[in-house]
């Protein structure tokens, strides 16, 4: 991406993130229920939508065209290993604020209902892929399994999704990604959190687009250090100094002098 384009996504996002704060603190009205404290969730759906949706989603998509033969490129690869560490934050940053939500509403930082399981399972899932990365391989051999990993932790998401449905659970139902897709919520207020979606929307796609060339050139460092390691293990192989008696990468001891042998003096002398 041209460095104008990603610039203007980036400042678009900062200025986007700010208005949905300054209308989350300020202009909107508090909720007759939760009072003050809705001003969380203006922040928290938003969060858990990049996380579970767009970047799981994104990662799920690009590992699947990877695999698939027509389509296979180290491309998908790194823009699902980049949307995946992107995802990891937005996935840890869910399980924080809806704690900090789920304290003076339920009482308690932490129940182990369906929903906060799951997004739990999630994280550990895709901190695992972000594991299986790190071992070395080939690059073809470690994106095909890591692409398949991908995969098998994006079975997790529809669970999230469906858990407050499928299992009695503390956590609310779904406000805006229900069933019958009708939001619960109206006015500044409903702006306020569709202003929230656009925003971590924008911060998503500016840091995958800045992970991404990052995982590009550790790839071509990467590259680079194996064609350095090769030279020198060739260097290694074709040196004549190489030899036994000598240390790897040094010159073979020069010879010296070789004695030459005195002749006794025999008894006609005496």
């Amino acid at each position: 991406m041209k460095p104008v384009i990603l610039r203007a996504i980036g400042i678009a996002a900062l200025v986007t993130t700010a208005a949905t704060v300054w209308l989350g603190l300020w202009v909107t009205p508090p909720d007759k229920v939760q009072g003050t404290l809705v001003r969380l969730l203006y922040l928290h759906p938003p969060i858990a939508w990049v996380a579970l949706y767009l970047a799981f989603g994104l990662s799920a998509l690009a590992s699947l065209l990877y695999l698939w033969k027509r389509t296979r490129s180290l491309f998908w690869d790194r823009l699902a290993a980049a949307s995946v560490e992107v995802g990891v934050v937005f996935n840890a940053l869910t399980l924080v604020s809806g704690s900090l939500w789920g304290r003076p509403t339920w009482g308690v930082w932490w129940t182990w209902t369906a929903r906060l399981t799951s997004t739990a399972l999630l994280l550990v899932l895709f901190v695992g892929y972000l594991a299986l990365r790190r071992v070395p391989a080939d690059p073809e051999v470690r994106a095909k399994r890591c692409a398949v990993a991908a995969l098998v932790a994006f079975v997790d998401v529809p669970i999230v999704h469906f858990s407050v449905d499928w299992w009695q659970t503390l956590h609310q139902k779904a406000t805006v990604l229900n069933a019958t897709l009708s939001p619960t919520i109206h006015g500044s207020m409903a702006w306020t959190l569709l202003l929230g979606f656009v925003a971590l929307t924008l911060v998503f796609v500016w840091m995958v687009v800045v992970r991404y060339d990052v995982e590009v050139m550790a790839d071509r460092i990467g590259h680079q250090e194996l064609e350095v390691s090769l030279a020198e293990r060739r260097a290694e192989g074709s040196d004549p100094g190489a030899t036994a008696g000598a240390r790897p990468g040094q010159p073979a001891p020069v010879p010296g002098p070789v004695p030459v042998p005195v002749p006794e003096p025999t008894g006609g002398g005496r």
